[in-house]
Order: C-alpha cells, then structure tokens, then sequence
C-alpha cells in the first residue's frame, strides 16, 4: 500500500523514522517534504498529503507538526480529505473503522516515536466497517466542502511549493 506522510520543519526527524517504520512493515512511502529542519509552514504538507490520497496517488496519509493540530486542520480543507488527529490506537483504529478516515495527523513533539509507530499500524491495519448509517455520514462530512468547492483554491500554496523547490522560500513571520 502507498502511503503519503508530510511535516513541518519541526518534526522532521520524528517524519523519518515514521517513514522509515511504514517501509519496515511492507509498505511504499510517498515524502511529500519538508526534508529539513529550515522554518516553513505546515500548511503546505498538510495540502500535499491530502491531495495525494484524495487524488488517488496515495491510499492512506499520515500528517505530522509539533502537535498534530494545524496540520490536520489544513489537510482536512481538502475535499474528500477526512483527517483525525490521533492521540492513541483506539482513536486510529476508530478513525478508520467508524469514519473511513484516510488521513491521521499527530503530534510529533507531544507523542513518543513508539506511539506514534503503534498509532500509525493500528490506522494502517483498520478497515471500515460500512454501515448504511456510517456511509451517510461519510457523505455528509464530505459534502461540507463540497457545496463549496467554488471558492476552494487547491494551487493556494503552489507559489511557495515552487519557492522552496527553487532555495528561495523565506518564512515571513516576523520574530
């Protein structure tokens, strides 16, 4: 199974050894950045994670920031993107079972590297139930954003994605 994982520059490490776990277990990892540890802003990864499996490139996504929060939040403004932010195993296992969740975001610097491994297993090994109540509940969570997908921009973040591909992007947040 492809599965797309993006952070911000402050978990970078924690990302690698998720990565390198996900390898471990028989899967394909799908980097969508950062890479480092220079200062740039989750949204970009959150985005990128979340049009990889709602686009079909990946089948799962995990997300990653200093607490999972912003991160999730920006990978859920994609349409069809339905991210969790997980804390622990019986919430991964129930974002998949319950909400056929495709995505889970953590927190990499409030959570240890052996929960977060165990979190991201137990979301990779759940498998949705379907019910006819829980599908028509998938459907209207995604029709949140749906309804207005007029004023949806999925190129938003592209003119930084091309900054940092170049060496050019320069966080403008004012110390």
């Amino acid at each position: 199974m492809k599965i797309a994982i993006g952070c911000d520059h402050i978990v970078t490490d924690e990302k690698i050894k998720v990565s390198d776990f996900i390898k471990s277990i028989g899967h394909e990892v799908i980097d969508v950045g950062t890479y480092d540890h220079q200062r740039t802003h989750y949204p970009i990864y959150g985005v990128n994670v979340a049009k990889a499996v709602t686009e079909g490139k990946a089948a799962l996504g995990v997300v990653l920031c200093g607490t999972g929060v912003g991160i999730s939040v920006s990978a859920n403004k994609v349409p069809n993107a339905r991210v969790a932010l997980v804390r622990d195993i019986t919430s991964a296992r129930l974002a998949k079972e319950k909400y056929n969740c495709n995505i889970i975001g953590v927190g990499g610097t409030i959570s240890g590297i052996d929960l977060i491994t165990d979190i991201v297993e137990t979301f990779i090994n759940a498998e949705y139930i379907q019910t006819t109540e829980s599908d028509q509940l998938i459907e209207r969570m995604n029709q949140l954003l749906t309804d207005d997908q007029a004023h949806y921009d999925s190129n938003q973040f592209n003119k930084y994605i091309d900054k940092w591909n170049k060496g050019e992007y320069v966080d403008e947040v004012k110390h």
